[in-house]
């Protein structure tokens, strides 16, 4: 039997390796074209090196960082380990640099994306895949709720719902407004895009704790993954999306950064909405699979993962889920 399943991931796990070397094709591309732009156009070396003399920079860089992502790209595993190790040296010291000096604020933004990139590259290329389920512990493991009283339910999902916020949508973005006003990278946004931040802000809020509340009343948890739901919720948001809360998580950090004038908050929320996306959801639906079986697969396809669905009717071959 583990034979079998070794043999079907062998593919599974080929693709992901090449979606790894892709990457890396493209890193070492963006680095040469980033490097003949700095030679060539005086802005680029000013807006991502300050006053760091770039041939200073180039002589260690091409090598390490260019050519290393090309052998990466190449299947050679060495490289993987120069490249991404390189990378994340070049995004930590850009960090510092920008900050200690207000210079170079945009170059320390891509080596940090870089550096993103590069860390998730290489985990494919090396193991095969992410690892995505060591996240998966203390209060983000899955367990059902230890209690079903409701007033209880709802205390702790009030709880919860001001922890998370207060860190994710107050004190991260505070944090990332402050370096990008350091880094000089702050651009004033028209005031209509921050009433429109606030008015995104209040229906996702509204639509966020309309979801935790449904899980409160009819799945007998709290959003909390390690006191889930007893019950499948399909009432409430959920009737017309399978993740409401997730969609309110992400306008939410949006809407702040147009709130408080700030385009890299709005990148932090894109960001962290795509790797929910990508390494929690499968664990959750895997979950929820286990635990709900048939009730769970038909609510799929009734259901779509992302975008509304209005009609509570069975859903036809073109309603099914194509996330």
């Amino acid at each position: 039997m583990n034979r079998h399943l070794t043999e079907v991931n062998k593919p599974k796990k080929r693709l992901r390796i090449f979606h790894g070397r892709m990457y890396f094709a493209l890193q070492a591309l963006a680095g040469a074209a980033w490097w003949l732009g700095t030679a060539m156009i005086p802005g680029v070396a000013d807006a991502t090196l300050g006053s760091i003399d770039p041939l200073l920079i180039a002589i260690v860089d091409i090598p390490l960082f260019v050519i290393g992502s090309a052998l990466a790209a190449l299947n050679f595993r060495w490289a993987v380990w120069i490249a991404t190790g390189w990378t994340v040296l070049v995004a930590l010291g850009m960090v510092i640099y920008a900050t200690a000096t207000t210079e170079a604020g945009l170059g320390a933004v891509l080596m940090i994306l870089a550096a993103l990139g590069s860390l998730l590259a290489g985990v494919l290329m090396i193991v095969g895949r992410i690892p995505s389920e060591k996240l998966l512990i203390g209060p983000f493991a899955f367990h059902s709720s230890h209690t079903r009283i409701r007033s209880r339910l709802l205390v702790r999902t009030t709880i919860q719902i001001v922890v998370f916020w207060g860190v994710f949508l107050i004190i991260i973005p505070v944090i990332i407004k402050a370096f990008e006003d350091r880094w000089n990278l702050a651009y004033k946004f028209p005031i209509l895009l921050v009433v429109v931040g606030f008015a995104l802000l209040a229906v996702s809020s509204v639509i966020g704790v309309w979801s935790a509340r449904a899980i409160a009343n009819f799945g007998s948890g709290t959003p909390l993954p390690s006191q889930t739901a007893h019950h499948l919720v399909v009432r409430g948001p959920y009737a017309f999306v399978r993740n409401p809360m997730a969609i309110s998580g992400v306008v939410q950090g949006m809407a702040m950064g147009l709130l408080i004038g700030s385009w890299l908050v709005i990148v932090y929320a894109l960001i962290g909405f795509l790797l929910w996306n990508w390494l929690i959801r499968p664990h959750e639906e895997t979950d929820l699979i286990e635990r709900f079986g048939d009730e769970y697969r038909d609510y799929a396809e009734r259901v779509r993962c992302w975008w509304p669905t209005f009609s509570t009717a069975e859903s036809s071959p073109d309603l099914v889920d194509e996330d």
